[in-house]
């Protein structure tokens, strides 16, 4: 019986063509492709950043976002070529329908007040997110997805066509031995043999062309890992920029709800902002009411041009109201709290937050 895997298999497309030639190599009815242990380790390295970018990729979609119903709905739009609708975040939900609720407890009351502040402040989270979440897609999620569906598919069709599907020719005479054949028939047999032979020869070149442009291209895959780090580095800096704008809205909430009538005490900035709490009876030059800021005085040597990373509305007369990309002077003095420094520009001087300023050499 002429049992042929391939027959069977003719169809099915690229992904059945390893299983096949496995199969048939185990059936003898092909014969094994071999390699070198060169390519076998370029192929291995390729799978393995296929199988690893897969999931990183996958992940990343659930990170940005957590709902499948929308990630489907996204995948759709993208394939149809149709513009992805803007979303509103949780947090921007959120916010509004505290603010909502403001207004129909009276923005008047304490309630009312403080629900319009952090519902306001929640909005903010919620744009900071939506920008996190578009810098992301397009600094670390495309290009790993255009990896998978670009160079890898070159790589694996390469491979599947080249490699995987056994296409190195081979050629045997069929003759059987001690057959006498006549002179007619000896010429138009050696004619045969020796078209079927020029015949291999090109099937064997193109065979070796194509082997050599896959070896080519799995070798392309350490520029891969180059661009991927390069990704992955942008990833991480978009990350931090968010938790930092996070943290920074956070503080100034927390400082519109200290200065609100009826404030609770853990309300205040120094609360939760400050990584060590001032003890009992203890006291800071900066923090006593006796010493004021106007007699502050700079030291001779320790003081530091900053640039103004974010506009900064000064609590009371005690700090100093800032303005984004200014430079002001800065340096600090003994027993002063870590996340605050003195800060100077022209004629005025006063508290200021460090997570404000980029402090430069």
């Amino acid at each position: 019986m002429d049992f042929s895997v391939k027959k069977l298999a003719s169809g099915a497309g690229l992904f059945l063509t390893r299983a096949v030639q496995f199969t048939e190599e185990k059936l003898g009815q092909a014969e094994k492709t071999e390699l070198d242990a060169q390519f076998e380790n370029l192929i291995s390295r390729a799978d393995c950043t296929k199988h690893w970018t897969e999931k990183i990729y996958r992940q990343t979609e659930v990170l940005l976002q957590p709902n499948p119903s929308a990630r489907i709905e996204e995948f759709l739009f993208e394939k149809l070529d149709w513009k992805v609708p803007s979303r509103v975040t949780n947090a921007e939900l959120l916010g509004q329908y505290m603010q909502d609720a403001a207004k129909e407890f009276d923005l008047g009351m304490p309630y009312g007040n403080t629900l319009e502040k952090v519902g306001e402040c929640e909005k903010r989270l919620g744009e900071a997110e939506k920008e996190f979440l578009q810098t992301s897609a397009i600094s670390f999620l495309t290009p790993l997805r255009n990896f998978l569906e670009g160079d890898w598919r070159t790589i694996s069709v390469s491979l599947e066509y080249h490699i995987y599907s056994n296409t190195a020719p081979d050629f045997q005479e069929t003759r059987p031995r001690n057959y006498v054949l006549s002179a007619s028939a000896s010429a138009l047999w050696t004619e045969e043999v020796e078209k079927a032979e020029h015949e291999l020869r090109i099937a064997q070149t193109e065979f070796d062309r194509q082997a050599e442009v896959t070896r080519l291209l799995l070798e392309g895959i350490s520029s891969t890992h180059v661009n991927h780090l390069r990704c992955l580095h942008e990833f991480v800096e978009a990350q931090a920029a968010y938790y930092k704008q996070c943290h920074l809205h956070m503080q100034e909430l927390q400082k519109e709800l200290g200065r609100l009538p009826n404030a609770f005490a853990l309300n205040s900035t120094n609360a939760i902002a400050t990584p060590s709490m001032v003890t009992e009876g203890s006291s800071s030059p900066v923090e006593t009411d006796t010493l004021k800021i106007e007699e502050v005085q700079a030291p001779a040597t320790g003081t530091r041009k900053a640039r103004v990373l974010y506009d900064y509305d000064a609590a009371d007369s005690s700090e100093l109201s800032l303005l984004a990309d200014e430079l002001i002077t800065v340096y600090t003095v003994p027993g002063m709290d870590s996340d605050w420094l003195i800060g100077e520009k022209g004629n005025h001087k006063g508290k200021v937050p460090v997570t404000y300023l980029e402090l430069l050499s």
